[in-house]
């Protein structure tokens, strides 16, 4: 060979011997080894990050479980007060009416008693006195402790429930998320009359607070991306 070139007639860079065939394919081993080591480390990866996802899934799923099941034992606790409550009302109502069923028996009785004895008289007998029971005393102004909700949603159904009148309006919010089959998509809270779209800060308020109590109608509106 010509001074200056190597053994296959290329000249030499910066006095560097070419490769051989044997150093060639030991290079060329070395990086597919490199990269089968990148490529394993990136799949170790992903396994490890969708190992994480799964687990977070299983935690929220856990959380929206524990949720759910407070909410249905509330409601239990609600329907047995109501009840409760009912009965209460109905007893009530029920002595009210012996009470007014009695007086009106004595004051039969005055009348026909004192008419046999002073037919003709243009005086009218005087009503009896009756002592005042406490069902009639005047009515005082109710302080509501609950409230019934109706939702309106999207596709036209509703969901009603009842809450504490101290509730969270973010309670009626993830009830609806809980049990709505409208879709997932975001919503906003409104009422029409008067017309009110309930903002993040308001959903921190109690439902005395905003107004809803004893009842109100609640309508589901798409949230509007600003």
């Amino acid at each position: 060979p010509a001074p200056g070139t190597g053994g296959d007639g290329v000249p030499e860079e910066d006095g560097k011997q070419p490769l051989s065939e044997e150093e060639r394919k030991d290079q060329t081993k070395r990086m597919m080894e490199l990269i089968a080591q990148k490529q394993r480390e990136r799949e170790e990866r992903e396994k490890r990050e969708t190992i994480e996802r799964e687990k977070q899934r299983r935690k929220q799923g856990q959380e929206l479980s524990l949720i759910r099941q407070r909410l249905q034992e509330e409601e239990m606790k609600k329907l047995a007060e109501q009840r409760r409550r009912e009965k209460m009302e109905e007893k009530l109502a029920k002595q009210r009416v012996r009470e007014k069923i009695e007086r009106d028996k004595a004051e039969r009785a005055k009348k026909f008693g004192a008419g046999s004895g002073t037919q003709g008289s243009a005086e009218p007998a005087a009503a009896p006195v009756v002592p005042s029971s406490p069902s009639q005393e005047p009515p005082t102004k109710r302080e509501y402790d609950q409230c019934r909700i109706q939702v309106r949603l999207l596709d036209g159904t509703s969901l009603t429930q009842t809450f504490k009148a101290k509730e969270q309006l973010a309670a009626v919010r993830l009830y609806v998320e809980l049990n709505r089959k409208d879709g997932e998509e975001p919503f906003s809270l409104l009422t029409t009359f008067p017309r009110r779209v309930f903002t993040e800060e308001d959903m921190e308020k109690p439902l005395q607070e905003l107004g809803l109590v004893p009842s109100a109608v609640l309508i589901v509106a798409k949230k509007c991306n600003s």
